[in-house]
């Protein structure tokens, strides 16, 4: 009797185990955000940001839709630039069991236009 119920366990356990998750996604490369030629410009440094969205169940919305144009502009605005060069992009996603995560996160090299 003890052991059917350990069993049981170990099975509600397997089962719940398999309904969270991860994925990582590539999602691309640009060499630039904004026409570059004939301007000039100063490097600021690398930079990064993310943007996410969190759902009930992984189909009710929480908070309000991810996207790259949301990681880019904080990427920019996070160290005072103008645009981005050398852009890479990439997606994760998490699942657990009573919620999921989908982040969208943007990396590269800041830049200033000279004025």
């Amino acid at each position: 009797m003890k052991l059917k119920t350990c069993l049981k366990s170990l099975v509600l356990l397997s089962g719940l185990a398999m309904l969270q998750g991860c994925a990582h996604l590539p999602g691309g490369i640009a060499a630039c955000n904004t026409p570059l030629e004939g301007r000039k410009y100063t490097i600021l440094g690398k930079t990064e940001a993310t943007d996410s969205r969190i759902c009930l169940l992984g189909i009710l919305p929480v908070t309000s839709a991810n996207s790259v144009r949301a990681a880019l502009d904080k990427a920019v605005v996070r160290v005072d630039g103008d645009a981005l060069i050398d852009i890479t992009v990439e997606s994760y996603f998490h699942y657990w069991i009573l919620f999921s995560k989908d982040i969208v996160k943007v990396e590269g090299t800041a830049i200033r236009f000279n004025k």
